[in-house]
């Protein structure tokens, strides 16, 4: 805004200089013509229609001048207005590109999602037919084991013997018995000795119930005698304990009347020492709460204040975009205006070697006294233009200097939280994967130890149920059957050890294929990263030679990042880079064209101008003495009105800068006030501290005073008390009133903490 304000107010400050060169190197050659004229035709009449018509002309010229300077003020104010365009149309075109990015970051993480939620859902589909499968394979090793039993069970129901039938097969060879009449054979060999001792036992049960009777009879006796002592027992037992208590309800009574009477001046220091611990812990919780308060204050202060810093670091950061963008614009300006700077001093030399031809014939004509005058002028209008030329290139160079300067410092800056943001992000990043992993280590323990558990628990079950019913079966049979049972048990308990040991080597082969397909994944992610790495940097090459305008800038942006490499990139983002390159072709070449055709009419009207010019020169040339003089009169009244801007331009900046001081010293006045705030309300909390702490130093002391007169008893010490307490009064206000004007000290040293 008000730097190309200033620069087209130089453009113009230029253009009308060149124009005052211009205007002054014919001055020599009309008054050499008006003179030439005057000799040669001095001795010609002057009509008055020669008079009249060089009035029309004067006129006419004069009309010129004006329509020329109109002309100037309305290219300035096109110029400006274009350059608001330009500005405008770069504004909505940042704000496309950054629509853009933010459209592509978005797509980007949409698709991140969704390949990660594809790749969970087929690891959870793997997962749950590995297990499915597992499931379907321990069913039918289950369902063949409860087969093997089932038969096992109907082949062993029917065991009962005959004595002829144990004889005939054990005749018989083991190879041609079956499994029934080999365990039949063995459970007759265990049940018939049982059976013989069975009898024998009960025999013996018999004559041993007779005891038994006998024996129960005289018991009950005895439990009668011995109920009846134990009764006698505890009456007696009640009847000493009642006196028992009764003794040691009168020793008690006697030793707390001599406790009493001995210990009363102790407790009662006691209570005097517990009230007064309990006075000064509830003053510490009064000045605890004070601070509290405070130090509340200034955390909600520090916060406010951290919300806005951040807020100004956002601006910061959208105040650097606008300024490294205003400083790549300024950089192209630069380049033009130097351009234009050297058309100024050819047209300068050129205006020189005019003013040197016309000075060669301003010598022919004039005598020597014009001559030195005519030198000195020349002499201090050159001068004046160096120093302009100089000064306004000096400008320039400064300021592109201090903003360059200014824009590397920033951008400095800028890369430095970049840095440390990174380096943040990355390190939260390894903590929330390495919680993960954990997590999800975890939960695989868990439900492999459930899984397990859940085989071991139905397992256990069946074999549970399986034993009951074998109990039920064989509850009336012998021992010789039962350790038959026993046997096949301990097989089974062998095949099931086998199956466990088999479960838990597959259970170990499935966690470390869990683990190589980890390692797999991981690595396949890191390179994932580096290749969306690469794309990422690759898009801001392609998007940043995109924005610069000059093509060789772009092409060594291009090197400078590698391009050329083998890079791996999808057809997808390749037409994306194609299409954004091919919008800012056809931005550029709007632009080109549009630009031809303001050439294309500036050329048309430079010579329209020149041609008038050149009629103006001719009819000035053409005047007399009289209207040359009115020409130069004009001429010092445009170089008044020309000072008077340059003037008004230095008012504007004064002001400019007296409104920034005032800003300044507004912002100190608000910062001074809101400390003075700060200050007087620690002020009053010191206040209020001090006031309690007096408060309760009165009351100390009035106690203190009011407990030795009522020792004392006597009128003399009523008297001496109250003497003391007035005293007190008098210097506790004291104290108080030199404390309040202590307080702001402590006030200040707290609002500088």
């Amino acid at each position: 805004g008000p730097t190309k304000l200033a620069k087209a107010n130089v453009s113009s400050s230029l253009d009308l200089e060149s124009e005052d060169i211009s205007l002054e190197t014919t001055v020599p050659t009309t008054e050499d013509v008006s003179s030439s004229d005057e000799q040669r035709n001095g001795s010609q009449k002057v009509t008055r229609q020669l008079i009249e018509r060089k009035e029309l002309l004067h006129n006419v010229q004069l009309l010129k001048i004006e329509l020329s300077q109109k002309n100037l003020i309305i290219d300035n104010m096109k110029a400006d207005h274009m350059s608001k365009i330009e500005e405008l149309e770069e504004r909505l075109n940042d704000t496309l590109h950054q629509k853009q990015v933010l459209v592509l970051r978005l797509d980007n993480q949409l698709k991140l999602t969704q390949e990660e939620n594809r790749k969970q859902q087929a690891l959870r589909k793997q997962e749950m037919e590995a297990i499915l499968l597992r499931q379907q394979q321990l069913e039918e090793t289950n369902r063949q084991l409860c087969e093997k039993a089932g038969e096992l069970r109907r082949s062993l129901r029917d065991l009962d013997l005959s004595q002829d039938r144990y004889q005939e097969l054990r005749g018989l060879p083991e190879d041609k018995i079956s499994i029934q009449e080999y365990v039949a054979m063995r459970f007759y060999e265990v049940v018939t000795p049982l059976r013989d001792q069975l009898i024998e036992l009960s025999v013996k049960n018999s004559s041993v119930t007779e005891e038994l009777d006998m024996h129960r009879t005289k018991m009950k006796t005895l439990i009668e005698s011995y109920e009846e002592e134990r009764r006698l027992r505890t009456e007696l037992e009640m009847r000493s304990q009642r006196l028992t208590l009764e003794l040691a309800d009168t020793k008690q009574q006697i030793q707390d009347g001599d406790y009493r009477r001995e210990n009363y001046p102790n407790i009662k220091r006691e209570r005097d020492n517990f009230e007064a611990e309990l006075k000064e812990l509830k003053r510490r919780y009064e000045t605890v709460d004070l601070s509290h308060a405070a130090v509340t204050r200034e955390r909600d202060t520090l916060s406010k204040e951290v919300a806005t810093l951040q807020q100004s670091v956002t601006l910061l950061q959208k105040d650097k975009e606008y300024l490294h963008r205003q400083n790549m614009e300024l950089s192209v300006r630069c380049a033009h205006e130097e351009d234009r700077l050297e058309r100024l001093q050819v047209q300068l030399e050129d205006a020189k070697k005019a003013r040197e031809d016309t000075y060669e014939k301003y010598v022919a004509s004039r005598f020597d006294h014009y001559k030195s005058e005519y030198e000195s002028k020349l002499r201090e209008e050159l001068e004046n233009i160096r120093l302009k030329t100089s000064q306004e290139i000096g400008n320039l160079q400064r300021t592109s200097r201090e903003m360059y300067e200014r824009e590397n410092r920033n951008l400095r800056e800028a890369r430095d939280g970049a840095v440390l943001e990174r380096d943040r992000a990355v390190a939260a990043e390894r903590d929330a994967q390495s919680r993960y992993d954990q997590l999800l280590e975890q939960f695989r323990q868990l439900q492999l130890g459930t899984d397990s558990r859940v085989a071991e628990l139905s397992n256990q079950a069946k074999l549970h149920s399986f034993e009951a019913e074998r109990a039920n079966m064989v509850k009336d049979e012998t021992a010789k059957a039962l350790a038959q049972c026993q046997l096949e048990c301990e097989k089974h308990q062998k095949k099931l050890e086998l199956l466990t040991q088999e479960f838990y080597r597959l259970q170990t082969s499935s966690e470390r294929r869990v683990a190589e397909l980890h390692t797999q994944n991981a690595e396949q992610a890191s390179r994932l990263q580096t290749y969306e790495k690469l794309e990422q940097e690759l898009d801001q090459v392609t998007m940043q030679a995109a924005e610069i305008e000059n093509e060789e800038e772009a092409e060594r942006v291009l090197f400078s990042y590698g391009y050329g490499a083998n890079v791996p990139t999808t057809a997808k983002r390749r037409l994306k880079q194609s299409v954004h390159l091919a919008r800012r072709v056809l931005q550029l070449e709007r632009q080109n064209t549009s630009l031809r055709r303001e050439l294309e009419s500036h050329k048309s009207q430079t010579g329209q101008i020149s041609e008038e010019l050149l009629a103006a020169n001719q009819l000035l040339q053409q005047t007399q003495q009289p209207y040359s003089y009115l020409i130069e009169t004009v001429r010092q009244r445009d170089a008044q009105i020309s000072v008077l801007k340059e003037r008004v331009t230095s008012l504007e900046g004064d002001v400019s800068s007296l409104r920034k001081e005032r800003t300044a010293l507004e912002q100190v006045k608000n910062n001074m006030a809101a400390d003075l705030e700060r200050l007087l309300n620690h002020q009053e909390v010191h206040k209020g501290t001090v006031d309690i702490s007096i408060t309760h130093h009165c009351k100390h002391k009035k106690a203190r005073v009011f407990s030795e007169s009522k020792k004392e008893r006597n009128h003399a010490g009523w008297f001496l008390g109250f003497r003391v307490l007035d005293p007190l009064h008098h210097t506790t206000d004291v104290n108080s009133k030199t404390l309040k004007q202590e307080s702001p000290l402590p006030a200040q040293r707290v609002v500088s903490f």
